[in-house]
């Protein structure tokens, strides 16, 4: 999942960047509305948090901005119970709405609910091979065998699953997984992938996670004999 929190209050931005990040999701922050506005326009979010007060540009201004040009799920943040507030808000296009202070299961479950909701098309297992993937429950088997993920591990093989057949560039892979400005000359992705294929792939005799040379990583089935770089 990909998240845009724009919210100027710097320590909710980070507390929330982290918890969020923990629980596999690519975060990024804006601390003002115009940046907010910027980043929520000229990329793609499964979901953007959105406060109202902002310095710059208040959230609903960046909200109707938005909605000119996207439809991208939003939630907003108030400090204020205030019930014209949310009105405005619904009116402007917000998905949905939560007041300061809130739970951070409560705002997790919410961000679920709502790409659940713009994901409606999409099943909730994927299937390659004998690999399952429950992405509700977020866990993985092979032949009926519990496969043991960190959070990262999860989000990196439900973005591959997703794209089964599809061979993906360690960028592609950086920027879906981890950091919209993600440095991928670094080996972070080299030493996920490698982390990767030793649990859902080492143990067995199929392999389903394959290096294609000078092009990336693709997850399929192949018949044996297929070509392909590994």
């Amino acid at each position: 999942m990909k998240i845009l929190i724009v919210e100027d209050e710097q320590k909710m931005s980070e507390y929330l960047c982290k918890g969020l990040t923990e629980q596999g999701c690519a975060v990024d922050l804006a601390f003002n509305g115009v940046d907010g506005q910027h980043l929520a326009i000229q990329h793609d979010y499964d979901v953007i948090v959105l406060d109202v007060m902002l310095p710059g540009l208040d959230g609903f201004s960046v909200l109707r901005s938005l909605r000119t040009v996207k439809q991208t799920p939003v939630i907003m943040l108030t400090a204020r119970d205030s019930v014209e507030d949310r009105i405005k808000g619904l009116h402007d296009g917000a998905d949905d709405y939560l007041i300061k202070p809130f739970s951070f299961l409560e705002l997790l479950a919410r961000l679920q609910a709502l790409t659940r909701r713009g994901r409606s098309q999409e099943p909730a297992q994927l299937r390659i091979g004998d690999l399952q993937i429950d992405l509700i429950s977020r866990k993985a088997f092979r032949g009926g065998t519990r496969i043991d993920l960190t959070a990262k591990e999860f989000a990196l093989l439900a973005v591959m699953a997703r794209r089964q057949g599809e061979i993906l560039s360690k960028t592609a892979i950086a920027e879906l997984v981890w950091d919209m400005n993600f440095d991928s000359n670094t080996n972070v992705v080299e030493v996920a992938i490698k982390r990767l294929r030793a649990k859902i792939d080492i143990p067995f005799d199929q392999k389903l996670l394959h290096t294609v040379r000078g092009m990336g990583y693709v997850l399929e089935p192949r018949a044996v004999g297929d070509a392909g770089d590994d």
